[in-house]
């Protein structure tokens, strides 16, 4: 396959060393880890701080357990106490901030997937003096909800460059999965892409419910006999959208956004032709990493340009590679 350039894709390698796992504090999600894990380093000699890092993590969704991963790592390096929450719906992920305001964190770091109903509450936050730092979703808006930086990819980037890819291999008419309408990262990709690729259609699914994904799915590659490509924002919908192809009988071939280890396998085994990684371990141990230095001197990484983690390519010719890290839970 071509090669791409993938702009600043590595540009965060350079700022976040590896370091040791320990336990955080947290509710919700996936149970935290506790000693072992990458070594069992020294803590940093700072006072120690607490911060919170908020999310919109749908139950059950691998993606997130890999940027918890990079975000407990740094706690334990920085003498950070980690208070993880999560919410998919906005309004809920808004009280889960509120809540860190009360508990008088140093530091918020949150995802904005739907910043409009997240901007009063992070007023208060930004009021209250709490530093914060964005992660994954949201980086056009950032500044704007007072955050100093923001870890992730730029989506519209990464759409596009699938666009190209696609176009150059022949594909006219893809059709782009969404799982939550009005994710405003997800929203980006699919528009990247139509934008290379006029014909890309797009199609609406339910994300919380994967029967219902498949079988949406399934019957929109049955109206759509032209279809030659269809592309999931998430392993878990990709991987669904596998048996999608199947159930209709169709000759659409499969594409993907992000990855965990079972994708990461298809793409070896050539079921699935590539996916755009944004790297979310490192979006977590990024944004943590990033509170902490502000506490400990002021300063703030990025220049008030987001930190990119992404988009970095995983095709056949390093997914076996990659598949190695992903069975270990940080890629």
């Amino acid at each position: 396959m071509a090669n791409f350039s993938w702009r600043k894709a590595a540009l965060v390698a350079a700022v976040v060393p590896m370091m040791a796992l320990s336990a955080c504090s947290s509710t919700g999600g996936k149970p935290a880890e506790t000693g072992g894990g990458a070594g069992g380093g020294q803590a940093a000699s700072t006072d120690r701080i607490k911060v919170a890092l908020i999310t919109h993590a749908a139950a059950g969704d691998t993606f997130w357990d890999i940027v918890r991963k990079g975000a407990e790592e740094a706690s334990a390096k920085d003498n950070v106490e980690l208070l993880y929450t999560s919410d998919p719906e906005a309004g809920r992920q808004a009280q889960l901030i509120q809540q860190a305001i009360d508990q008088k964190v140093d530091g918020i770091a949150v995802t904005l997937a739907k910043p409009e109903a997240l901007k009063d509450v992070l007023k208060k936050a930004a009021d209250a003096g709490i530093p914060i730092v964005s992660l994954n979703a949201g980086e056009g808006v950032s500044a704007q909800l007072g955050a100093f930086t923001h870890f992730g990819s730029n989506e519209q980037l990464a759409g596009q460059a699938v666009g190209t890819k696609l176009a150059g291999d022949g594909f006219k008419h893809p059709v782009c999965v969404i799982q939550e309408q009005g994710h405003v990262g997800l929203e980006a990709r699919c528009a990247g892409v139509k934008a290379k690729v006029p014909g890309t259609e797009i199609l609406y699914v339910d994300g919380k419910d994967m029967t219902s994904v498949q079988s949406t799915a399934t019957a929109k590659l049955q109206a759509t006999k032209d279809a030659d490509v269809i592309i999931g924002l998430g392993a878990p919908i990709t991987l669904t959208l596998l048996k999608s192809v199947t159930d209709a009988g169709s000759s659409a071939k499969v594409a993907s956004f992000d990855l965990n280890a079972d994708l990461a396998q298809k793409i070896v085994d050539g079921a699935v032709l590539f996916t755009v990684d944004q790297q979310p371990w490192l979006q977590g141990y990024g944004a943590i990493d990033a509170l902490w230095q502000n506490k400990r001197g002021g300063f703030k990484l990025g220049g008030g340009q987001p930190v990119l983690t992404g988009p970095a390519i995983v095709d056949k010719s390093n997914a076996a590679d990659v598949l190695k890290f992903a069975q270990q839970g940080i890629r």
